[in-house]
């Protein structure tokens, strides 16, 4: 088995980015790390905490929470055997990290993140 590191970053669709922003940035009591018209995230506690305007390319339509892993490809084959469906295949979002999602045994779609 791979090791998972926990639930470090959760993103959530919005509809108005910039009304968004100034709620979180007032619940979270921290300014934006990242700002740009396609994604709003938010370093705080240990957590990220994204905006994505639309549900971004991915369509998102609900929060979908990523847990941080070591070996992204490792975990997908290991959730799927176990029952779950790939939604989205590991792939680079700039960086080096990787994400992939996923969807459970009851559609809930949840994600992986791997870092360098």
């Amino acid at each position: 088995m791979s090791s998972t590191q926990g639930i470090k970053t959760v993103l959530h669709p919005v509809s108005d980015l910039e009304k968004a922003k100034k709620v979180y940035a007032a619940l979270l009591g921290v300014e934006p790390s990242a700002d740009s018209s396609y994604y709003v995230g938010f370093d705080a506690e240990g957590q990220h905490i994204g905006l994505v305007p639309g549900g971004g390319p991915q369509g998102m339509t609900s929060p979908i929470a990523y847990w941080h892993v070591a070996d992204i490809e490792a975990k997908l084959a290991e959730v799927e055997a176990a029952g779950a469906t790939v939604k989205e295949a590991a792939h680079d979002v700039g960086g080096g990290r990787l994400v992939a999602t996923f969807t459970d045994t009851d559609g809930n779609v949840l994600g992986l993140v791997q870092d360098r």
